[in-house]
């Protein structure tokens, strides 16, 4: 058969190199309706919930048993299960209708009666209500910030530039698990190189994160995974219980911490009961809600191929990071993990977040390029960052960032290769070259910088757990040896940690150290004129991305 010239062009494109399946219910490839999803019902009996969405209390798994028992409020279910779900999704898009009057209809909600909304609305309704429903006014967004050497000193010159875009949450992972200190101590002295209040995390096993999180070495943690399904659960070796028991044990050591869920989990582990992504998923966010945690990050994260592969997959995506709003829970809206080769489709998709707003519009912006990004790369990386900041000019959108000029990067690495430099030194630890601390102020990646001893890093790294070194005596050091901003700024975070302010919903710390969460900064949009809007002097900072000429120049 003669080929179309045009169809061989199109076949060449980048968005054939996806993946794309057909719908097949059964084993849970559909996004959003599937028929073997439960009809929405509730039944009480002396206060107590007998009936959950078609399903007999004796026939509960254990998500229906935890939901019904913490999250339903049976006092007003009966009432809220008794409105058109139609009148529901009009009242999330009406900007009439005030954001507390919907979360508090949400504490009646079951997971297929919200299921029933959500498929009420399609995308731009489902943009206009999370304007509407996001718990801070804000919108803020969150980074990555890995290599693939674990190298630490590239590494806090990494966050530190990361600090000067503005990303207010950073969050690293290791290759090796033994190097988990030097990078959690790597992204603490990077990003408060530059300002105070960034919160980091690193994300590993939940022992040692935690023991991390005691020491002041990290300040949040997201990475604690939750199911649909009772099967998938078990598989984690956990239930919703010991999840909870987990989350208090971090919010009672002042460590700010989400669960982390996703649509396609349930399907990627084989045990999705035939149930449609969504479905399952709102059954996460009711379990989150029940377990008092702050947010959630969701958004399909690290399983996004397979919402990505199905019919109104994406549209599945946006509609989760809605229902984590609609429960008054803060949300790193995902973004995190590359999923397609088109640049159009990856901006497509990112826009659902960045337009409308979210707590966290990437729950992980590549700050490094995505071969160094350990969580698998990210929807886009640091060679993306003028894209999107010329997207934010273009739309007139805050999408987070802030432009930076070259020098003040230059010098922000320089000075957090330095801080480290002093800081091993002082310890003992295997000594940070000059030749290292100039690579990393000019790397891109670690392919620009010398390679170091691992075994003998790895002997320090393991130092830090073992004598308990924390985030005092790091700034103890810093201020000893010259860096007393960083120093202060990393005694200011400890001071965080005990006041508990940042332990609020939605909660980041601003360049002046304030906490700026759900209570103080309540997203009150009602309409245009409302909600957060641009300040004068953020736009100006928008507008002013390096690449833009003026007539002065000319002069």
């Amino acid at each position: 058969m003669q080929r179309s010239k045009r169809f061989e062009v199109l076949e060449d494109r980048p968005v054939n190199k996806d993946g794309f399946v057909k719908e097949w219910p059964e084993m849970g490839f559909v996004a959003m309706s599937s028929p073997n999803d439960p009809k929405p019902s509730i039944k009480l009996e002396n206060g107590k919930i007998i009936e959950l969405d078609g399903k007999k209390r004796k026939d509960f798994d254990m998500l229906d048993q935890f939901i019904s028992d913490y999250t339903i409020d049976a006092t007003i279910t009966e009432q809220v299960m008794a409105l058109d779900s139609m009148e529901i999704a009009r009242k999330l898009v009406d900007i009439n209708i005030p954001r507390a009057e919907i979360v508090e209809l949400s504490k009646g909600l079951t997971p297929a009666k919200l299921l029933e909304v959500l498929n009420h609305m399609n995308v731009v309704e489902m943009m206009m209500a999370l304007q509407k429903m996001r718990a801070r006014k804000t919108p803020s967004n969150q980074c990555h910030v890995t290599n693939i050497r674990d190298n630490p000193v590239l590494m806090a010159a990494d966050a530190a530039e990361a600090g000067l875009y503005g990303f207010d949450e950073q969050e690293t992972t290791v290759g090796v698990v033994r190097y988990a200190p030097f990078n959690a101590l790597a992204l603490l002295v990077g990003s408060q190189t530059v300002r105070g209040g960034i919160l980091t995390q690193d994300s590993l096993e939940e022992a040692t994160e935690l023991r991390l999180a005691m020491l002041g070495l990290t300040s949040y943690a997201e990475t604690i995974s939750i199911y649909g399904t009772e099967p998938v659960f078990i598989d984690g070796d956990d239930t919703p219980w010991s999840k909870s028991f987990l989350a208090s044990a971090y919010a009672s050591r002042g460590a700010k911490m989400r669960f982390t869920s996703g649509t396609g989990s349930e399907v990627q582990m084989a045990g999705a009961e035939g149930k449609s992504m969504l479905y399952l998923e709102l059954r996460c966010v009711m379990m989150a809600k029940g377990a008092g945690v702050q947010g959630l990050q969701n958004g399909s994260i690290s399983c996004i191929g397979i919402p990505a592969s199905v019919p109104s997959g994406l549209r599945a995506v946006l509609a989760e990071n809605l229902a984590t709003m609609i429960f008054d829970l803060e949300v790193a809206s995902g973004n995190d993990q590359t999923f397609s080769h088109s640049e159009i489709r990856r901006t497509a998709k990112m826009l659902c977040q960045m337009l409308p707003g979210t707590d966290f519009i990437f729950a992980g912006f590549s700050a490094v390029p995505n071969n160094e990004d350990m969580f698998a790369g990210s929807n886009m990386d640091s060679s993306d960052i003028d894209d999107y900041l010329i997207i934010q000019r273009d739309l007139m959108v805050d999408g987070g960032l802030k432009p930076v000029d070259e020098e003040t990067i230059i010098e922000a690495r320089y000075q957090a290769a330095k801080s480290m430099q002093a800081i091993f030194d002082e310890l003992g630890f295997p000594a940070i070259t000059d030749e290292e601390v100039e690579a990393a102020t000019y790397a891109n990646s670690s392919e620009d910088m010398p390679t170091r001893n691992v075994v003998e890093d790895l002997k320090s790294a393991e130092q830090i757990l073992r004598d308990g070194i924390s985030g005092f005596d790091i700034a103890l050091i810093l201020a000893k040896r010259g860096y007393r901003q960083t120093a202060e700024r990393i005694f200011d975070m400890l001071k965080q940690r005990v006041a508990g302010d940042y332990l609020h919903t939605s909660a980041i710390i601003n360049k002046d150290n304030l906490v700026m969460s759900a209570v103080n900064d309540e997203n009150d949009y009602s309409g245009p004129g409302t909600g957060y809007r641009l300040s004068p002097e953020r736009w100006e900072e928008i507008k002013n991305i390096r690449q833009a000429i003026s007539p002065k120049d000319f002069d």
